[in-house]
């Protein structure tokens, strides 16, 4: 049986996003989305007027990093829950790695991949401190859960954005989970 052909605004995505991670957004003129996807360029335009269009599109398209606490908390041990909770999101990263490469890439040019970047930043951060929260049991001082979510979520999100000039995933970070745990548990709430 013949596996059946995406459609057309679902070619259109997957192109863009090819050519976008290869070429640039501003080097990728949309002829060339249209010829990789196998429409006629009108109907780029058809589904997405303007390129930039093409761009929000695909910020749309990230998965969502968004984890459940219950997922990942371990009660008492905050190294294991932090552990579990980069893994996850290392998963989805790998999932989305030509996208998250695109983005990482045209953040600099475009207000509107700045902003959601910065906006899933601040999404890491709460959930980073939901689940030292959760897991450290009212054990820990809030002050020392917002420095400790903060700089996790800076840690990841360096590690996500360098990932794809890595030719192997990268290593856990148990020492930086290790520490921060320690750390947190080193001051706990009298």
């Amino acid at each position: 049986m013949k596996q059946e052909e995406p459609p057309a605004k679902e070619r259109i995505l997957l192109a863009a996003e090819e050519l976008f991670a290869e070429s640039g957004f501003d080097a990728t003129p949309t002829s060339r989305i249209a010829e990789r996807a196998k429409v006629p360029k009108g109907l780029v335009h058809y589904y997405f007027r303007r390129k930039a269009d093409l761009l929000g599109a695909l910020i749309k398209r990230l998965p969502d990093e968004q984890i459940d606490p219950a997922l990942v908390v371990v009660p008492g041990d905050i190294a294991e829950s932090l552990r579990r909770l980069v893994s996850e999101l290392d998963a989805r990263l790998a999932r989305s790695r030509m996208l998250s490469h695109l983005l990482w890439r045209e953040a600099d040019t475009h207000r509107a991949v700045r902003t959601a970047l910065n906006d899933r930043f601040q999404q890491l951060v709460r959930q980073v401190r939901a689940v030292i929260l959760a897991a450290g049991e009212g054990g820990v001082a809030v002050a020392d859960v917002d420095s400790a979510a903060g700089l996790l979520a800076l840690a990841v999100s360096y590690r996500h954005s360098v990932a794809r000039h890595e030719e192997e995933p990268p290593s856990l970070m148990e020492a930086e989970l290790n520490f921060i745990a320690g750390a947190l548990m080193a001051h706990p709430v009298t």
